[in-house]
């Protein structure tokens, strides 16, 4: 235990279901609490401008998902797995035992999965990034995922992906160091599931307030995903963020904040993110 200002900062190891995952936990305990849920390849590092910007006044948990980060000695299962372990972090940490949870790419999944399935431990979910549509060639894509599953830690492959993502010069050894941190196992059966997910019927009769996002530059199957993560939800929104794309909480980590803020608190979304309907 540390702090961090007037923060108090615990870090360790969150055990559930037999697995023991690492979580970061900031502010104070009896705050509103959020959970940050990481992309594929990265960890909690990717969070470290919200966690910075929230942790005054919110309780912050950001766990290192299986094969990820601090936890990547524990093999990824499946999305249903991970928002289970995430349900029961919520449970043991957060006040009541319920949190507001946010997640982008496969932290997105793992979220619209968790406010399907276990609406009880969730108080609204934020959702960015994620895809709903089949895609085409499906097959052609999981190979592309198994031939760079071996070289994904690669020093050209990592600069090549970090351009792709847009990530800020200044974060761009911070990403490498938790790209590396990575399994080849967790990112072969992530790449994988991602291209089939689809939402739970049990998203029909949820009663969790959703706001499915996506930044203005991403995939337009992404883009498209909105309008049907939104309806999938009795209480869905969508909008989007302009000007940026996929890892758009680097791109404009304010505003990504500032949206964050905006569901927490129950106030209105910060006017720069355009409705879709």
């Amino acid at each position: 235990m540390k702090k961090i200002g007037s923060n108090t900062v615990r870090d360790g190891c969150a055990s559930m279901t037999g697995m023991a995952i690492f979580v970061q936990e900031v502010g104070a305990v009896e705050a509103p609490a959020v959970v940050l849920l990481h992309g594929v390849g990265t960890s909690g590092w990717m969070w470290t401008k919200q966690v910075s910007a929230l942790a005054g006044d919110m309780h912050v948990l950001v766990p290192d998902l299986p094969g990820h980060g601090q936890s990547n000695m524990h093999p990824w299962i499946s999305i249903a797995d991970t928002a289970q372990l995430v349900a029961e972090v919520i449970s043991a940490r957060a006040p009541g035992g319920r949190a507001h949870v946010v997640g982008l790419s496969l932290g997105g999944y793992v979220a619209a999965h968790l406010a399907a399935t276990a609406p009880e431990v969730v108080i609204g979910a934020i959702v960015s990034g994620v895809n709903v549509l089949p895609f085409p060639n499906p097959g052609r894509l999981r190979l592309l995922g198994t031939l760079m599953a071996p070289v994904m830690k690669w020093g050209p492959v990592l600069r090549a992906n970090a351009r792709a993502l847009n990530v800020p010069a200044a974060d761009i050894d911070g990403y490498q160091s938790a790209a590396r941190a990575t399994s080849r196992q967790a990112f072969r059966r992530v790449s994988d599931e991602a291209l089939g997910f689809r939402l739970a019927a049990q998203a029909a009769d949820s009663p969790c307030p959703v706001l499915a996002v996506a930044g203005e530059n991403e995939h337009d199957l992404t883009r498209r995903s909105l309008a049907d993560i939104a309806a999938a939800f009795p209480h869905g929104e969508a909008c989007l963020a302009p000007g940026v794309g996929h890892a758009w909480n680097g791109e404009k980590p304010g505003l990504f904040t500032d949206m964050i803020r905006a569901r927490v608190t129950g106030d209105r979304l910060p006017q720069e993110l355009v409705s879709v309907r």
